[in-house]
């Protein structure tokens, strides 16, 4: 359960045992982040002995006040900082840039209390975590998402990685923060695609999880691009601790509760895979695709009807979101939907809605209806 103080911040805790987290969600108050980064650093293996920390961050990023306020923060606490700024976009998440980073981490004279900051979207964070994962057998992580797609997703849950050329996120690990700072100020910066792109899993969180907050977002969806700060602050508060949930439950997808959390994802990487990485569709967008791909799938077989899939697609494309898979090739897509993660015994396994508020993994669909789908769906005078 969430909790807020007296200046409208809201906690998140991500329940893990040993491996316990608190999100912060916030507007402003850098002030109190040395005493929430001390707590949590005194609660990891690091402890006191946490001397050094590495601040990642990308060139968009890098030119805004946040990764300067990390590293005033960590130098309060009379931690050296260095700074690596990488080039934005999915094509630095990949094993080269974290050899580098590695490289960098050996020349800084790390050790496993060195702490590893992300500071900015999707991209840095997954890269981040991987590193600090896999150096030395494991950092601390800190992450800071500056995006809202970040924010409600990646930043949360532990899941980090990398790609390779053909498939997304297939080499990585399980690596929980030991914190998650959230200033919802950051989102003012953003370009309006990236905030709908953010807003595509704030949608999906309602599908899956809770369908008064799906009600919520339609019914406040232009405060919410209008970037009112309070409302941000609820749906990226509400969105963390659904994901929590979760997590907290199935942190490493052994029982198949964290599955829920891939609707639109079999067909939206699908999507990226085939458009190409930071091509004509970012990550947001190919899932706002594939969620209405898979609702569409639903209805044919029988699970929700076609008001369902036309109440996601309104709420969609008031957010200004893509809804359509004419121009994609059906023939790719599915290619690239059998080298998912999910995939089991050689069947494609997605994330189906029942009802609002509830979806199922199955695999009750075979390659020719998938193929039937995508080559309704993808024709160019598809609805």
């Amino acid at each position: 359960m969430q909790r807020s103080d007296d200046q409208g911040s809201l906690t998140v805790p991500v329940r893990l045992g040993e491996r316990s987290y608190e999100v912060d969600v916030t507007e402003g108050g850098w002030d109190r982040l040395p005493g929430r980064l001390r707590a949590a650093i005194d609660r990891s293996w690091a402890g006191r002995g946490c001397r050094k920390a590495l601040i990642l961050t990308d060139d968009h990023v890098a030119a805004l006040p946040y990764p300067g306020l990390v590293r005033d923060a960590l130098e309060s606490l009379e931690i050296e900082t260095i700074q690596s700024v990488v080039r934005h976009g999915e094509a630095s998440k990949g094993l080269g840039t974290a050899e580098k980073l590695f490289e960098q981490l050996v020349a800084f004279a790390a050790d496993r209390h060195t702490l590893v900051a992300a500071v900015g979207g999707g991209v840095i964070g997954d890269l981040a975590g991987f590193v600090a994962a896999t150096f030395a057998r494991g950092l601390p992580l800190f992450m800071v998402p500056t995006t809202l797609l970040a924010q409600v997703d990646s930043s949360v849950g532990g899941k980090v990685g990398v790609n390779l050329p053909r498939v997304k996120n297939i080499v990585g690990a399980f690596h929980q923060p030991i914190a998650v700072w959230i200033d919802v100020a950051t989102l003012n910066d953003l370009p309006d695609r990236e905030l709908r792109c953010g807003l595509a899993e704030v949608v999906k969180y309602g599908v899956i999880l809770d369908a008064p907050f799906f009600e919520e977002l339609e019914a406040d969806a232009g405060a919410i691009l209008e970037r009112r700060p309070a409302s941000l602050r609820r749906i990226v508060a509400r969105s963390c601790e659904l994901k929590a949930d979760v997590v907290s439950r199935d942190e490493r997808e052994e029982t198949g509760l964290r599955a829920v959390l891939n609707f639109g994802h079999t067909i939206g990487h699908a999507v990226e895979a085939t458009a190409g990485y930071g091509g004509a569709f970012q990550h947001g967008e190919a899932v706002a695709v594939g969620m209405v791909a898979e609702s569409r799938l639903a209805e044919r077989l029988g699970w929700v009807d076609a008001a369902f899939t036309g109440r996601l697609i309104r709420l969609l494309e008031r957010f200004g979101l893509p809804t359509s898979l004419r121009g994609l090739a059906p023939g790719p897509l599915l290619d690239a939907m059998a080298r998912d993660k999910k995939n089991q015994g050689g069947r494609i396994r997605l994330v189906l809605p029942r009802r609002l508020g509830t979806v199922e993994l199955t695999d009750a669909a075979g390659v020719e209806d998938l193929r039937s789908l995508l080559e309704d769906l993808c024709r160019p005078d598809a609805p």
